[in-house]
């Protein structure tokens, strides 16, 4: 360890609880970007992640209007000849529900053993406050970053980033740079250190059935009409084949198969199959036949249906034939898969499926593309060394299943590569009751930041 080093080190020692409130100052604020209601916390936490970006040293702080959430912009721009990283994060969050499954308030949050449970305590205010830590500290001992930084964190990546892109491309020329991190993500099953080389993209839709004008006595009018709750799971019924396959005609026609090399990758991940199932509480893991679990996980193309309703659902008897029904769906897709593509497919195969005496419609609800970065991009590289120096051992390389559709975005719009790293345990319960960060992932991962800065202007080995 170096002098610098050893000085970075003592000063992160010496702020850590200062640093651990203000992280639990930051999750207080409930920025449910979803959620019409909350507009007002939204706009507080981008207000009170400005001041803090200012606190540390960053400058050119903006909280830039969007027609929706505000987009938190700063910038540190006075390394001359080096690099430029563009760095994001998000500071909106998921709605609670349901509140009964948390142990504790989810904006009142607490530190229980090694464990900071909260909203957002992982997805992603934590990796939010891990990037600003980090040039907190580099600019508190150094008085310099080594590299050119720019912050974009934005406030609806939970509410399907609907300004980001008319943001980004309004501020193309500002925006300019060499590389983007994306701390979105986190590490692999056992919570062992990685980067995230491949996400999945999205192509979301609703499904209404109609029938009849109201809902109907089932003793009066059954038999005489068709049931929309009855035609709703027909139509969701034939949506995959015996094998796990998914039926739209042509939803498979862009997917880049995994390669030989691809499979030997899954296969050399340290998964154990058992314990994720236990973890999950299920009698087995299903998916399409011809896969390993993590080859279906994150490798190949899915629908799901994510949420159902129609009909008489309080308590006691109703006998009605329901009016409505609906469903929400989600195709998460593949390289070289596209949402405008498949959604049209999917709405064409779904008319099909409806049977007489209803009336159907399937609305596009957004999507995003799906993206990949090579394992043997410079940066990728300096991530990778940062995280072995810091964590003791050498990263995975990873597909996320999930889907954060402007990495894309970044990637045409700006001409940036793209590094997926963040540093949140993988059963952090994002989206879940008593989501958390471990507090061993929080602190190195604010050294393992610094240090991926470090390594981008490092000559190489």
């Amino acid at each position: 360890m170096t002098a610098r080093d050893t000085d970075l080190e003592a000063y992160l020692g010496s702020r850590e609880a200062a640093r651990l409130a203000d992280y639990l100052a930051f999750l207080r604020i409930p920025s449910i970007s979803g959620i019409p209601a909350h507009a007002g916390d939204c706009a507080r936490a981008a207000s009170w992640l400005a001041d803090h970006l200012r606190a540390v040293g960053m400058e050119h702080v903006e909280v830039a209007p969007t027609g929706g959430h505000p987009i938190v912009y700063a910038d540190w721009l006075h390394a001359a000849g080096a690099p430029t990283v563009v760095a994001y994060g998000h500071y909106d969050v998921q709605p609670v529900d349901p509140l009964d499954g948390w142990t504790s308030p989810p904006f009142e949050p607490v530190v229980v053993g090694d464990r900071i449970l909260g909203r957002g305590a992982s997805d992603d205010k934590g990796n939010i406050a891990i990037l600003v830590a980090a040039v907190e500290a580099l600019l508190a001992v150094r008085g310099a970053l080594p590299v050119n930084l720019r912050f974009v964190f934005e406030g609806e990546e939970e509410s399907s980033s609907v300004h980001l892109e008319p943001w980004l491309i309004a501020n193309r020329d500002r925006l300019r740079g060499d590389v983007a991190i994306v701390s979105d993500v986190g590490f692999f099953e056992g919570n062992l250190p990685a980067l995230t080389v491949a996400l999945r993209g999205i192509a979301y839709a609703q499904i209404d059935v109609r029938g009849p004008f109201q809902d109907l006595h089932s003793g009066g009018y059954g038999g005489t009409v068709t049931n929309p709750v009855h035609a709703l799971a027909a139509i969701i019924a034939g949506l995959h084949d015996a094998d796990g396959r998914v039926t739209v005609p042509g939803f498979y026609d862009d997917v880049a198969p995994l390669t030989p090399a691809d499979r030997a990758a899954y296969a050399a991940l340290p998964f154990d199959e058992a314990a994720y199932q236990a973890a999950l509480d299920v009698p087995a893991l299903t998916g399409e036949v011809g896969y390993t679990t993590l080859e279906r996980k994150s490798g190949r193309p899915t629908l799901d249906v994510n949420g159902i309703w129609g009909g008489y659902q309080g308590e006691g008897s109703k006998t009605i034939i329901p009016g409505r029904a609906s469903a929400k769906v989600s195709c998460r897709l593949v390289p070289d898969q596209r949402p405008d593509r498949i959604f049209p497919a999917l709405k064409a195969h779904v008319m099909a499926l409806a049977p007489a005496g209803v009336r159907v419609t399937v609305t596009d609800l957004g999507g995003g593309l799906p993206s990949r970065t090579s394992l043997d991009h410079p940066a990728v590289r300096a991530a990778a060394r940062a995280l072995e120096a810091t964590f003791g051992r050498a990263p995975l390389f990873i597909r996320e299943g999930g889907s954060i559709p402007f990495v894309a975005t970044f990637e045409e719009v700006l001409g940036l590569p793209v590094v997926l790293m963040g540093f949140t345990p993988p059963d952090g319960n994002f989206h879940a009751p008593d989501e958390w960060m471990d507090r061993r992932n929080f602190e190195l991962g604010i050294r393992a930041f610094a240090r991926t800065l470090d390594e981008l202007v490092a000559p190489p080995a």
